[in-house]
């Protein structure tokens, strides 16, 4: 489970953002993660509380959105849910396509008391 690390690093990159900006109390972190990147929301949110444990986030709460993996055939130009679609054009039945989101994990607010 890499998630702990990986929520390890936003705390430090939001505590930093907010000693840069004398923030001093944070009520809410919001992250997006895109449904096809290596992130997995409900790990994220299982780790969030050690991750937080005596750091300026231990109060904040943690929202995620969760962002569509969506791609584009390269033969039809057909946009499609690659999930939903199993990266398969629903039009034309291609493989040939290209990801145009779902692989993010953004930082999307911090929302300050």
């Amino acid at each position: 489970m890499h998630e702990l690390g990986v929520v390890i690093k936003v705390v430090k990159t939001v505590e930093n953002f907010a000693k840069k900006n004398g923030i001093t109390k944070i009520d809410t972190l919001v992250l997006q993660i895109g449904e096809i990147s290596s992130i997995i929301p409900k790990y994220i949110e299982a780790c969030y509380p050690a991750a937080v444990d005596g750091t300026l986030l231990q109060d904040t709460k943690l929202k995620i959105e969760l962002l569509p993996g969506n791609g584009r055939c390269h033969k039809c130009y057909k946009e499609f849910n690659l999930i939903q679609c199993r990266n398969q054009c629903p039009d034309c039945g291609s493989h040939d396509l290209e990801v145009l989101s779902g692989r993010e994990f953004l930082i999307k607010e911090i929302i300050a008391c």
